[in-house]
């Protein structure tokens, strides 16, 4: 019985060791060798400040800048605990809605996002990423078309030509990883980086 308890303990630290501490410090020291932005969290750093991460939306609230998909994150309400309060890209709350496509409050909020566009002089259809949130709330990225669908609002904002703000999208414009998965997309931080950068 001894004999038995002490090769189990063995086992357990060994195991521990090796799963616990070893694996770990491997798959960390090799990240960090060959992927050390993304193992530090894609962070875009700006005038040696970092200003946030390709991997994390944050809003942008400005008629100056792409806006990004609306978000369906959630915060404590600081006047009762108990419940929670629209915290649009609230990174410590990365989650959806959890609504259903005939909710009420999802059909309202998605009816009231359309008639602002309508209201800004959108025409034609609306992308569903103009309308909806992601399934994380933190999605950076936006279609192509929805970035396109802001290019007069931005562009009459900064008092730039249209085509000169469409040529940026154009250049901005990710492709499907491998060529074929997922979508093509547009990093909204990086393409507002851009903008920035833009000579008038």
């Amino acid at each position: 019985m001894v004999q038995q308890l002490r090769q189990a303990l063995v086992m357990i630290v060994a195991f521990t060791l090796l799963t616990g501490l070893a694996y770990p410090l491997a798959v960390t020291g090799v990240s960090q060798v060959m992927f050390p932005a993304a193992a530090n969290g894609s962070l875009i750093v700006k005038d040696g400040k970092v200003i946030g991460s390709a991997l994390i939306g944050q809003a942008f609230k400005s008629d100056r800048y792409f806006q990004p998909r609306p978000s369906a994150t959630t915060d404590i309400d600081p006047n009762d605990s108990s419940k929670t309060v629209d915290a649009p890209y609230n990174s410590a709350s990365s989650a959806g809605s959890n609504l259903g496509p005939i909710t009420q409050k999802l059909l309202d909020r998605v009816k009231g996002d359309v008639e602002t566009l309508r209201g800004a002089g959108v025409v034609g259809p609306i992308p569903v990423d103009a309308v909806t949130a992601s399934a994380s709330g933190l999605d950076p990225h936006i279609s192509p078309q929805t970035a396109l669908l802001q290019v007069p609002r931005v562009a009459k904002a900064r008092g730039l030509p249209e085509e000169r703000v469409r040529a940026l999208v154009a250049t901005h414009i990710e492709g499907r990883a491998l060529g074929l998965l997922g979508e093509p997309r547009v990093n909204v931080l990086n393409l507002n980086l851009a903008l920035d950068a833009l000579r008038s």
